[in-house]
């Protein structure tokens, strides 16, 4: 794992990390987003999955699960709770994980 900076990302720096994650969005200084899968079982899986690149990059969700659905909310703490490069880098591997949903 590289060192990544906790500085805060401008809002166009936001807006244009955005249009390479679809279906994420800025929700109170925070990326954010929700999938759903078929069943409790696969989303408990995908939760695994990115467990293991949060691990990775030393940086964690704040997430919840319902059944069948993952809300995840991005922010830095140590940055005052905004989004830093750090939360785009782990929104692209949630991306690459979540594949096609």
């Amino acid at each position: 794992m590289g060192f990544v900076a906790l500085v805060p990302l401008s809002p166009t720096e936001i807006t244009t990390a955005l249009t390479g994650l679809p279906g994420w969005s800025l929700e109170k200084d925070a990326l954010a987003r929700t999938f759903v899968f078929s069943d409790f079982r696969e989303a408990f899986a995908f939760m695994t999955r990115v467990a293991f690149e949060a691990e990775d990059l030393g940086h964690h969700p704040d997430w919840s699960n319902g059944y069948n659905r993952v809300q995840i909310r991005l922010c830095t703490h140590d940055a005052g709770n905004q989004v830093t490069r750090q939360d785009v880098e782990l929104a692209q591997r949630i991306h690459r994980l979540a594949g096609h949903r």
